[in-house]
């Protein structure tokens, strides 16, 4: 198979479509394996979470959501949460992709195996929680402020041009991590950062406009902002500002996946 196949093939995994599937069901099912409830902590955790920040956040510190006429109570909670639904598909896959190569060996040493599709099984893991999160958010407006936006529909295709960056993200980081393995303890620290450096627990509209325009130099900042603005604010999504993120996310996941393949014939070697 040559690079240019190979590199096709990291972004249109068409052709092991069941071998992913496969894959990224053992993900799921695999960090709950051993649980009595199993699969019901997807979904117990976003509402417990939830639940925790309107205690915290509400009944503790009193806080009120900026430019939001209902700010308080269950209004912040669910501003928090919308920016935690980006944040934690970014933080499973950036705290995952250092150890993806290094913890299956056998797969690179003693089967002829795609490893490029690690990246996409731990993408598409993190969807699957996303989306158990993003249906505890809707059931929750649904039966607080008794109906949701029409701009809600448009949701996926505010999370669309994130996946470029996320798969690239996945391809550096793994092929990074097989040569450095100080990678992961790195981007566990970066990670943690990365929470309070993105508009999670606030808003970009609430910072003096020197900082806002480097907090919109974080690549988690328009996909938070533009998560609340359709599903919370009843707005339609920046049409502009994500073509030109998912243009730029695209070259990201491009030069990922050719680092990826370029480096690939030496994982067998290190490990």
């Amino acid at each position: 198979m040559t690079r240019v196949t190979r590199l096709r093939h990291s972004f249109i995994p068409l052709y092991n479509l069941s071998l992913l599937w496969q894959f990224a069901r053992r993900d799921v099912l695999g960090r709950y394996r051993g649980s009595l409830l199993g699969l019901t902590w997807s979904f117990l955790t976003p509402l417990l979470m939830l639940g925790v920040y309107s205690f915290v956040f509400v009944g503790v510190f009193r806080a009120s959501w900026p430019g939001s006429p209902k700010g308080g109570g269950l209004e912040f909670a669910v501003q928090i949460f919308a920016g935690l639904l980006v944040f934690n598909l970014f933080a499973e896959v950036a705290t995952k992709a250092p150890i993806l190569i290094v913890e299956q060996p056998n797969l690179v040493k003693k089967v002829i195996f795609p490893v490029e599709l690690l990246a996409w099984v731990t993408v598409l893991s993190g969807l699957f929680h996303l989306l158990i999160s993003v249906g505890s958010l809707l059931v929750v407006l649904l039966i607080f402020r008794g109906g949701l936006p029409i701009t809600a529909l448009a949701l996926p295709f505010v999370l669309l041009p994130f996946l470029p960056f996320l798969l690239g993200m996945g391809w550096f980081l793994s092929a990074m991590g097989v040569f450095v393995r100080d990678v992961g303890p790195v981007m566990t620290m970066i990670v943690g950062l990365t929470m309070f450096m993105s508009p999670v627990f606030y808003s970009v509209a609430t910072l003096d406009p020197g900082w806002q325009f480097w907090m919109n130099l974080n690549p988690l900042t328009l996909i938070i902002e533009q998560v609340r603005a359709v599903v919370l604010q009843g707005q339609w999504p920046a049409w502009g500002s994500l073509g030109l993120y998912g243009l730029l996310t695209c070259a990201f996941a491009v030069a990922g996946a050719t680092f990826f393949q370029l480096t690939r014939k030496g994982f067998a070697d290190v490990l």
